[in-house]
């Protein structure tokens, strides 16, 4: 088994880097496991409190138990992968995904280098790089899109939040990365570089 974790800040481009390494690969070969579905439970608190935590702070995630399932597959046994809501910002209660062990597990988030626990379990470390004003139209985009904020809401988001822990926590991560990919998904000698990167650490896992 080979895990790779694929970091970089909000609207980097990770999620088009993890679309682009799956296409070289057989669907029964690899899994993803975003760190956005470890998010911690917040159904104590109201709605209105909970759209208003900090979630990309370090201290939101459970790390705990990403690490402890992490573990699990390795050692070659099914987990149940919890299931959050941005819309409600709470952790489904009766619903999990099983997830079972595969030949290549990626590890995608935006604060996954940040856990040392973590890291250690990571066998190659990606870096998704991206301009401040690329990442913020994308996150713009999104969270309009798929999370239903106002335009207001997200820039006072971006400004009080997003950049700040992207400046404190996220970049300084990058320094734990292996392979650092500017442009995300869109560079292809990048893309490229890291298949050959994986099927030569498969093979050497083979022998």
């Amino acid at each position: 088994m080979l895990i790779i974790g694929i970091a970089g800040g909000t609207g980097s481009g990770k999620t088009t880097v993890v679309q682009k390494i799956s296409e070289f690969f057989s669907k029964d070969d690899i899994v993803v496991i975003p760190q956005d579905s470890y998010y911690k439970d917040n159904s104590n608190l109201p709605l209105a409190k909970r759209q208003e935590l900090n979630f990309d702070h370090p201290d939101s995630i459970d790390w705990e138990l990403l690490v402890e399932q992490l573990q699990e597959l390795k050692e070659g046994c099914s987990i149940e992968q919890p299931i959050y809501s941005y819309l409600t910002c709470t952790r489904s209660k009766n619903e999990t995904v099983k997830i079972d062990p595969t030949e290549i597990i990626i590890v995608e988030g935006i604060l996954i280098f940040t856990c040392p626990e973590l890291r250690d379990l990571i066998d190659i470390k990606i870096f998704v790089d991206a301009d401040a004003d690329d990442r913020l139209m994308r996150v713009i985009t999104r969270d309009i899109v798929e999370r239903g904020r106002t335009i207001e809401k997200v820039m006072e988001r971006y400004k009080k939040t997003l950049k700040v822990m992207h400046l404190q926590f996220i970049e300084p991560s990058k320094r734990y990365a292996d392979i650092i990919v500017p442009q995300g998904g869109h560079n292809k000698v990048a893309i490229n570089i890291i298949k050959n990167t994986i099927e030569k650490a498969l093979k050497k896992e083979k022998k």
